[in-house]
């Protein structure tokens, strides 16, 4: 049992910590994924059939961990995927990861399904940060994000592409996991055992959706699950046509969250996305499909060179960014990783989760005997023969 955040080494212990404080349904929302939750766990599980191969007497008492990422220099190669209704998991939501990020200079992404405004965040840091859309049949709404994510000067539009119907999240069926949060015999019981969580979400700030609130009631006054959300509010005919023209109104630095497919990958190219995000959602869209580190290479074999590869999801150690650098990645990004610590702790959690892999990853390049991150390459890694 994981009694201080202190003693949190590692993710599988913030995600113990998490679990120990958080009511059952909200815990549940983040370690949850689609039907049987294969996928889910082969996004993790799949590192281990690919091996480092070190090299040795390389001279690295100083090392480079920094990247470049959409324009933006990273002082780790990992950050901080978008992810929705954050002051659920603890009342500082979007507000302690933003500031964690920026103590870590990393990149920080917040959600359309934020619970803190654009603005309140371009007010509080002056570090690099992305704005995730999903794509509503409300074209106005669209819209609106996309001017005030322009107000708050946001870095960096990532359109979500995976999300067309909700994925079959049968933990969230089970716990009644809405949001806001519907009041049940079993959620109250669950918010009675853990009373700090729920004293500070019924008596500090109301929570809130504030890119959607003047727009529509699901979410906010309205409580549905987001698998729910996805299938009624999404615009399920979004294709290659309207992310072009997305892409032309945003003028930025443009990125596509959600890519498998080398041929999905070619046609980010053709229509001149800046970045992929070779992702499944963490595991809680389409179960059975493939993980995006199984799935790097023969994307990076596709475009690589040609637009920046972000691998997303499935990360809990360093030597995990490191496998999937060597293959080609641009950086490394996730949601899950930070957000248990978010969970367990607040702002101390997830710069406890940062320093964890900051940590790790000097010490693990240090043991490839690598200085940057651009040294990293293909050759020091194998994949185990089945």
């Amino acid at each position: 049992m994981y009694k201080s955040l202190d003693r949190c080494y590692n993710f599988s212990e913030l995600r113990k910590l998490a679990k120990r404080r958080l009511p059952g349904p909200v815990f549940h929302y983040i370690d949850g994924a689609a039907d049987d939750e294969i996928t889910y766990k082969r996004n993790t599980s799949c590192f281990d059939d690919c091996d480092l191969v070190p090299n040795v007497l390389s001279g690295v008492a100083e090392i480079d961990m920094s990247v470049e990422v959409l324009g933006c220099r990273l002082e780790m190669p990992i950050f901080c995927s978008p992810t929705a209704l954050q002051r659920l998991f603890h009342y500082e939501g979007e507000r302690a990861v933003a500031l964690a990020a920026q103590k870590y200079g990393t990149l920080f992404g917040v959600s359309s399904l934020g619970t803190v405004s654009l603005k309140e965040i371009d007010d509080l840091i002056h570090s690099p940060k992305l704005f995730q859309l999903y794509f509503h049949k409300d074209r106005t709404l669209n819209t609106f994000m996309l001017e005030k994510a322009r107000e708050a000067n946001f870095d960096i539009l990532a359109l979500t592409v995976d999300t067309i119907t909700g994925g079959n999240r049968e933990r969230d069926i089970r716990t009644g996991f809405t949001s806001p949060p519907t009041l049940n015999l079993n959620s109250i019981f669950e918010f009675m055992i853990k009373p700090a969580w729920a004293l500070n979400y019924f008596f500090r700030e109301k929570f809130s959706l504030p890119q959607l609130q003047n727009h529509v009631d699901e979410g906010t006054s309205t409580a549905i699950s987001v698998g729910e959300y996805f299938s009624s509010m999404l615009d399920q005919d979004l294709n290659w046509d309207d992310v072009a023209n997305l892409r032309q109104d945003w003028r930025g630095k443009f990125c596509l969250k959600g890519i498998m497919s080398p041929t999905d990958a070619i046609k980010a190219v053709e229509l001149g996305a800046d970045a992929i995000m070779v992702s499944n959602h963490g595991g809680r869209q389409l179960d059975g499909g493939r993980s995006p580190f199984d799935q790097l290479d023969e994307i990076v074999q596709t475009v690589g060179g040609q637009i920046e590869i972000i691998l997303d999801g499935g990360i809990q150690r360093g030597t995990h960014v490191l496998k999937a650098l060597a293959l080609g990645a641009t950086a490394c990004s996730g949601g899950r990783m930070y957000l248990y610590a978010l969970g367990a702790a607040g702002r101390l959690g997830v710069e406890k989760a940062l320093n964890n892999f900051r940590t790790e990853i000097e010490r693990d390049m240090k043991l490839m005997g690598v200085k940057t991150i651009k040294e990293l390459n293909s050759s020091m890694v194998r994949y185990r023969k089945s």
